[in-house]
């Protein structure tokens, strides 16, 4: 286990400075630099395999970047309890024999004693974070009965309980329906007031431009980043997304991807 590295309250609260990753030869990401400050929220888009996902491991420092550095409040991020990571639903066990409340105390483990054991106060933290994602009915229900709208707010509430001041939530809209989706934009909405920062990878450029702060268009090197109105332009979005765009009747431009799994993205 890592020590826990402490906080830099001069620095911002992400700050990746020239991060490179390569698979086999082939670079998922390349020279990637950006920084954010508390409570923003910024939505990652860009093709399938564009390295969203990889960017998301690099800062929750489950995975080493080939070169460059990741800092959080000005240290690396293995030494921080405060990033909470939200995989892709897929890559979850369903089945697996847990209860909504086990996978929410998760969230605690690095704040346990040497014998791993929950006090009360960790219980405290699991309840309140459950009734924070209307969730609280559902604490002793197998993880794999949840719906996929429960089941995101299953991980934000074990994020919660971790005392995440940096969220990654990788696709957490993909595949719900439209109230499950509202309702976990609305669950953002109450974070962002408590100085949560999050960032959100997406594939829906509408939903990025409409509830974000800052959208990052990414396609293995940053095309843009900044305010949606400036990002959402057709000569960037063109470059990241090429020939996978296509108009609709209504004047939106919406992307075609080829396949739902974002392998090293």
């Amino acid at each position: 286990m890592y020590p826990h590295s402490h906080h830099e309250a001069d620095q911002p609260i992400l700050d990746v400075v020239h991060i490179t990753v390569r698979y086999n030869g082939r670079a998922a990401l390349e020279n990637v630099t950006f920084h954010l400050h508390e409570g923003e929220r910024v939505a990652v888009v860009g093709p399938n395999g564009a390295g969203k996902s990889t960017l998301f491991k690099v800062v929750a420092g489950v995975l080493s970047p080939t070169s460059g550095e990741v800092k959080i409040f000005g240290s690396r991020p293995r030494g921080h309890v405060c990033i909470g990571y939200i995989p892709q639903r897929t890559q979850v066990d369903w089945n697996f024999p847990v209860t909504v409340a086990d996978v929410v105390m998760m969230g605690r483990s690095a704040k346990l004693g040497p014998l791993n054991f929950p006090h009360k106060q960790d219980w405290e933290h699991v309840h309140h974070a459950l009734a924070t994602v209307d969730l609280s009915d559902l604490a002793s229900r197998q993880i794999g009965q949840l719906s996929g709208g429960q089941q995101q707010r299953m991980f934000i509430a074990r994020a919660l309980a971790q005392e995440a001041e940096l969220m990654l939530m990788d696709e957490p809209l993909t595949g719900l329906d439209t109230p499950s989706q509202e309702g976990i934009l609305e669950l953002l909405d109450r974070l962002q007031k408590e100085r949560v920062t999050v960032m959100v990878a997406t594939h829906d450029l509408d939903q990025a431009a409409t509830h974000f702060d800052r959208i990052m268009l990414l396609n293995h090197r940053i095309v843009a980043f900044g305010e949606p109105d400036m990002v959402m332009q057709t000569d960037n979005l063109l470059k990241a997304y090429g020939g996978r765009l296509r108009s609709t009747a209504d004047g939106n431009i919406v992307t075609v991807d080829d396949c739902c799994d974002d392998e090293h993205g």
